[in-house]
């Protein structure tokens, strides 16, 4: 999806580069090129954001590296805690005034983060906040990284409870239609998994890039050699619910999309995660729970499909609404009877404004 012309683009950053871009850089400035490589290990893996304590950079050189390579990208606005600390949500404002949002989810076993890769987003999916704002714009891929390098940093510090740690998932579900901002995501995903220090060194399994399905991006993606997680934004098994609920569908239809992401489960031999938003009256039926079963099941039974049903986080005013307990049993009964391996997800953060978009749009 094209940027709108004339708009502004946000200041280039060392992470929207490899590291031999940097080092080139670096060059071009005059300066030795191990000083980029110096200053990715300060970002990438010491996670410093003050100067001050970048002590093997030449005081001249290092004003000049950092002014031109680590620009600021985005200012917090707000941040929100719940369950004890542990799911905080941030607000933040990006150079031109966009707002995006972001969460950091910590877990026992594991610290995720959930990133925003849109201000806004063009896929009007009329029961998300996000969709009923429009698109602004395509973030950067340093705007994305920037997200996860700022809970990174909040784990290292200490800032969450539970003692220092770091960040071990990311999802792409935050704000935006990743797949249609593919250029900057994939390489924020390839910054994520670079290894130390020209990206975070994450392994590409704890990465899961989600879409409503744009059917040639998910092909793209399957080719990319980066084997993330697929996680497709479903909600409807058929045809005539899903175009009100997912409008991309009248382009890509359910079979369509659903061939897609199976294809690339077979090219990636990663499991594919559907997702499934549980809404009362329009798609929680026991018979579409059936019918979302014969779907999937369509393309065998290996296992490379699981569902991940999840209980609407309803914006204020909305005729969306959560379904009834008992449907959402009966609905996860329905698919695993035929075999469809399926999870409820843990709802976090619900009281402070979860559902992505809803901050944003209070702040706006």
């Amino acid at each position: 999806m094209d940027e709108p012309r004339g708009r502004r683009k946000p200041p280039r950053h060392l992470a929207d580069l490899s590291l031999a871009e940097r080092v080139e850089h670096a060059q071009e400035l005059g300066l030795p090129g191990f000083r980029a490589k110096q200053l990715s290990t300060h970002y990438f893996a010491r996670l410093v954001d003050d100067p001050g304590e970048m002590t093997d950079l030449p005081a001249a050189q290092r004003d000049e590296l950092v002014a031109d390579l680590l620009p600021s990208l985005m200012t917090p606005l707000r941040t929100l805690e719940a369950d004890r600390g542990t799911t905080r949500k941030t607000l933040w404002k990006l150079f031109d005034g966009a707002l995006v949002e972001s969460v950091l989810m910590r877990y026992p076993d594991r610290a995720t983060m959930c990133v925003s890769s849109q201000a806004g987003c063009g896929m009007a999916c009329p029961f998300c906040a996000t969709g009923q704002g429009g698109l602004q714009r395509n973030m950067s891929t340093a705007e994305i990284v920037e997200q996860v390098v700022a809970g990174a940093r909040s784990l290292a510090r200490g800032e969450v409870p539970g003692g220092p740690g770091r960040v071990s998932n990311v999802v792409f579900m935050g704000m935006g239609e990743p797949l249609a901002n593919y250029r900057a995501v994939i390489g924020a995903v390839r910054r994520l998994t670079d290894p130390s220090p020209e990206g975070l060194g994450m392994s590409a399994r704890g990465v899961t890039v989600s879409t409503v399905g744009l059917v040639p991006r998910i092909r793209q993606l399957a080719g990319e050699g980066i084997p993330v997680t697929l996680a497709l934004s479903l909600h409807a098994p058929d045809d005539e619910l899903r175009n009100e609920l997912v409008p991309i569908n009248t382009r890509f239809s359910v079979t369509e999309t659903v061939a897609a992401a199976w294809d690339y489960a077979r090219t990636t031999r990663r499991r594919v995660s559907i997702e499934y938003a549980m809404m009362r009256g329009i798609n929680d039926q026991a018979w579409r729970a059936d019918l979302l079963a014969d779907v999937l099941q369509a393309y065998g039974d290996w296992g490379w499909v699981h569902v991940n049903l999840i209980p609407l986080n309803p914006t204020p005013g909305s005729k969306w609404t959560a379904s009834d307990p008992a449907d959402e049993r009966e609905f996860v009964r329905r698919l695993e009877a035929k075999g469809i391996p399926t999870t409820v997800r843990d709802t976090r953060g619900r009281e402070i404004d979860g559902a992505c978009g809803q901050l944003a749009a209070t702040e706006e």
